[in-house]
């Protein structure tokens, strides 16, 4: 019996030593923080600048690496920091979406990090009209 007790306090003992492990990790780990996670176009012209960003902070205490950014189509252009971003510093993450197809539109972009969450899933959403359909609008 001295033994299953004593089996069972270490146990618990390593349990509880591995949890606190685990905590003090994910504290110096590196945070993605974006100022937000969706952009909505509104109504944009046919062929017009389909260009927009999403701006982040690394709020964490470790060095922020993208190792990955991915559009859920074809019809979206990424580009994203390679270097490292410090602790505190900003970044930007830039998405073109291809304004010559005509319709509405919402298209995910998933960032892969070395932070958690992850990965972090953006959207951009919004319409694209022919140029004589906005005229009429204003």
């Amino acid at each position: 019996m001295k033994k299953v007790i004593i089996t069972i306090l270490l146990g618990s003992a390593s349990y509880w030593g591995w949890a606190q492990n685990v905590s003090e990790t994910s504290a110096t780990k590196p945070i993605i923080q974006f100022s937000t996670t969706e952009l909505n176009y509104g109504q944009v012209a046919l062929n017009s600048d389909g260009t927009r960003k999403f701006e982040f902070t690394n709020t964490g205490t470790k060095p922020l690496v993208l190792t990955n950014v991915v559009a859920s189509c074809g019809c979206t252009a990424t580009e994203w920091p390679r270097e490292p971003i410090k602790p505190g510093e900003k970044g930007t993450i830039t998405v073109k979406y291809n304004t010559a197809i005509p319709g509405t539109f919402q298209k995910s972009i998933r960032v892969f990090t070395n932070a958690s969450p992850e990965p972090v899933l953006l959207t951009i959403k919004g319409e694209v009209k022919p140029e004589a359909t906005l005229g009429n609008q204003k």
